[in-house]
């Protein structure tokens, strides 16, 4: 088991940047790819990025991808996602998933098996 906490979003205007922390207690961190997910009103959840257990692969949604970086620090038990450039569309809850297949990088929610209770990012135009 593994519990999954997500800080850093909040309100920025179009153009900004945010980085969003997500930290995990319980079984060993590196035990687990993680993986962001964002669900905006009406929609449904999508995969935003995801990182190996080692940070040595990582993945985009092409929605995203040159505006946004994943990381990790293992030591910390933390999974970052440092977001440039937002524009209102991205405007959604953020969550952060933990999955126990730690080589592969799944883009489906179901591949998830822990999940923290989001973070509201908010992108005023």
């Amino acid at each position: 088991q593994v519990t999954l906490v997500e800080s850093g979003g909040g309100l920025v205007q179009a153009g900004g940047s945010l980085r969003l922390s997500c930290t995990a207690s319980g079984r060993t961190f590196s035990f687990y790819t993680m993986g962001w997910f964002r669900q905006a009103p009406g929609k449904e959840r999508e995969f935003v990025a995801g990182i190996i257990w080692s940070g040595g692969s990582t993945k985009y949604a092409d929605s995203v991808k040159g505006r946004v970086t994943i990381s990790r620090d293992n030591a910390k038990n933390t999974v970052y996602l440092l977001m440039n450039s937002l524009k209102p569309q991205d405007t959604a809850i953020y969550y952060c998933a933990a999955d126990n297949d730690r080589f592969d990088i799944g883009e489906q929610p179901r591949t998830y098996e822990f999940w923290g209770q989001g973070t509201q990012v908010t992108v005023s135009s």
